[in-house]
């Protein structure tokens, strides 16, 4: 199943007070490991940047001045995300500013299937903090990179914390190196796997249970 980690940045926080979209992310899973099938835009939101925006992202106005305008990008952004299931950490905040950006264009609102990681954290870890940081530290997922909020670089780490989040996994192996000389270059990274149960059938059942007995038998009488 093909899902699609998503994440944006604004002008503000409501769409109420006329903020906009300054960037999206998305990066594509398929049974739960990344295609490489991203979709990054920055956007130039036709208003100022709030202070407590600035903050949080450092996209200035001057910087978003000559990038390309929602528009410009909806078309390709809503067939990128066409019949996938959407991956967000507090989705209603996302949601709210895309299905404003599609309204202000006519367009209708989303209605993908969404998992909110947000939610799956707060019933997992019940009064501990579940922002994308903190559940990086408890995950010991790397979020050096993290400096300010970036959408691309927030999907990045979304995508191994929602896979946690599912129990799908341990932290990830992630092969950078070329030429591992030993064991001692891997000894730090984190190892990728899937859990999966396999139930015997009858005829397998049978046979372990004959080789049960005939083990008993020789061992203990």
């Amino acid at each position: 199943m093909k899902e699609v980690i998503l994440d944006t940045e604004t002008t503000g926080i409501s769409v109420k007070e006329g903020h906009r979209i300054v960037e999206i992310g998305c990066i594509e899973l398929e049974n739960l490991v990344a295609t490489k099938n991203n979709f990054h835009f920055l956007l130039n939101p036709e208003r100022k940047v709030s202070e407590k925006a600035l903050e949080v992202h450092g996209y200035t106005d001057k910087f978003l001045s000559d990038k390309k305008k929602f528009k410009d990008i909806v078309d390709d952004f809503l067939l990128f995300i066409k019949d996938k299931r959407l991956i967000i950490h507090n989705a209603e905040f996302d949601l709210a500013h895309l299905n404003n950006e599609l309204k202000i264009l006519g367009k209708e609102p989303i209605k993908n299937d969404v998992i909110d990681t947000l939610i799956l954290a707060r019933d997992k870890f019940p009064g501990s903090p579940i922002n994308l940081d903190a559940l990086c530290k408890r995950y010991r997922i790397d979020n050096s990179k993290r400096t300010h909020h970036s959408a691309l670089i927030d999907c990045e780490l979304l995508s191994k914390v929602y896979i946690n989040l599912i129990d799908q996994k341990e932290p990830s192996l992630n092969f950078n190196e070329e030429n591992l000389e030993n064991d001692e270059k891997i000894k730090n990274k984190n190892i990728l796997y899937f859990k999966k149960v396999i139930t015997p059938n009858e005829k397998e059942k049978t046979k372990h249970d004959q080789y049960l007995k005939a083990s008993l038998k020789k061992n203990f009488f």
